[in-house]
């Protein structure tokens, strides 16, 4: 119906039948969120029908592979610089802190001002970032400290980044096409954590650092310039006069503390990430200890760990944007724990890579869906607010490494795991059993589609009329 009314509209302009047809497809729309339950189902690659997702993708593409490949690259140089472990931790640890913090703040303004805007000024910031320290290196004056300040800057920039970019993929592809949308971006930085380091790495050995960071901020500014591609993007505007920014977040938690599924989805992500996903911190001592691989094993861990991530962003785009939900998201965490489990228990390094990949296959497609959950729960106009509070479980994970680290130094990495794993499960299985309102998500969403995609066809109509 909707292909008919378009081909009408394009190219036979019949203004008298237009009136008609929208309101007969409005109509369509309330009653079911799918349009039309006998329809085919619409292909994964659908989202890439629309213009503006297509240079969100790309510009995704380029700046992950630059994140992540960096990663890499810092960790060489600080440790050229210093010859101490700890100094890999401190880089981490001053870009965690400030997530932490600046997250909050973040998605307030992001619900504020132009999140396109938001987007190009925060990249611009990490491309400065990276052109200083390039620069410190063809000099022959880096130092130290120069690389504590810039991840700094860093950890600083990407609470205002990530939640803009995920409040913008949420506008443009729409609630139908959501699901999909937030899995294409979910597979990018998965496949990003493996070919990002690798082709990092190769720049490094054949070439220099230096020669690394110019590749870095090519990329970032790939970037920036996808981002020219998509339209400026604000939140749905209220008759509210707009509060004082400290009023805007804590209306973002009066409003999570209001709407208890929204409340259930952002706690039950983070269970994950606090619990278990930690273990990609810990790899090197399970290399060590429980196959005695080097760090070639640890290589191939984190290898094997992103090809599943990126293996459960396609099986979400499989089973489409009408699948079930809730069984999805409770059944693929609670594999996560299981997997991961026999991971630590199986005395063959080869044979453990099986349900590693398996396990980071299901974790992946458990917050995929629960991010897109979240986004089509979420009304536009707190929507950088709440993906601020998504943002949180990347800068809580480092905080989830500290138990595990203790529990690891006292009884072994591979029991420390085994035992977070176990508590995982009990966690998920509390979740489920204990929460009605969790059991019912997948009527939530259905309710606050039919909404959204009511409130899309009046926007429609009224800027047509």
């Amino acid at each position: 119906m909707w292909v008919f009314y378009q081909i009408l509209e394009q190219n036979f302009c019949l203004n008298r039948v237009r009136p008609i047809l929208r309101a007969h497809f409005r109509s369509a729309s309330i009653s079911s969120p799918s349009l039309d339950s006998t329809a085919a189902k619409p292909s994964a690659f659908a989202v890439f029908s629309i213009a503006q997702f297509r240079w969100l993708f790309l510009g995704n593409a380029a700046f992950f592979f630059a994140m992540q490949g960096q990663m890499l690259t810092r960790t060489i140089i600080a440790w050229d610089l210093t010859g101490e472990a700890t100094s890999l931790a401190y880089i981490n640890l001053v870009v965690a802190i400030p997530m932490i913090f600046a997250s909050l703040l973040g998605g307030a303004i992001t619900d504020r001002v132009e999140r396109r805007q938001l987007v190009i000024i925060g990249q611009s910031l990490i491309m400065a970032n990276e052109i200083f320290i390039l620069t410190m290196l063809l000099t022959g004056r880096l130092e130290f400290w120069h690389m504590l300040c810039t991840a700094f800057v860093a950890g600083c920039a990407f609470p205002f980044i990530m939640p803009a970019r995920m409040a913008i993929t949420a506008t443009v592809v729409g609630p139908e096409k959501l699901q999909s949308g937030m899995a294409f971006s979910s597979g990018v930085m998965n496949l990003s954590r493996v070919i990002g380091p690798a082709i990092m790495g190769v720049v490094v050995a054949q070439y220099s650092a230096t020669a690394a960071y110019m590749l870095s901020v090519v990329l970032y500014a790939t970037a920036i310039l996808c981002m020219l591609g998509v339209q400026r993007s604000r939140s749905n505007p209220t008759d509210k006069p707009k509060e004082k920014l400290l009023a805007d977040i804590s209306e973002g938690f009066s409003y999570v503390r209001s709407n208890r599924p929204i409340l259930l989805c952002l706690v039950f992500g983070l269970v994950p990430m606090l619990l278990a996903m930690p273990f990609q911190s810990i790899l090197v001592m399970l290399a060590e200890q429980q196959w005695d691989v080097g760090e070639s094993g640890v290589g191939t861990l984190m290898a094997v760990g992103g090809i599943g991530g990126v293996l459960g962003s396609i099986w979400i785009l499989r089973r489409g944007d009408n699948a079930s939900r809730l069984k999805l998201m409770i059944g693929s965490t609670a594999a996560f724990g299981v997997l991961l489990a026999i991971f630590v228990e199986i005395d063959s390094f080869y044979l453990a890579l099986i349900p590693l990949l398996l396990a980071n296959m299901c974790v992946s497609a458990s917050q995929t869906i629960n991010n897109a959950s979240v986004q089509i729960l979420v009304d536009d106009s707190v929507r950088g607010r709440m993906s601020s509070f998504m943002m949180l479980s990347f800068a809580l994970t480092p905080i989830g490494v500290f138990p595990l680290a203790i529990a690891a130094d006292s009884i072994g990495a591979a029991n420390a795991l085994f035992g977070a794993c176990l508590l995982l499960i009990v966690t998920v299985a509390g979740f489920y059993f204990l929460s009605p309102t969790l059991r019912n998500l997948d009527a939530n969403i259905k309710t606050a589609m039919a909404k959204a995609i009511q409130k899309k066809a009046e926007t429609l109509e009224k800027a047509e009329s």
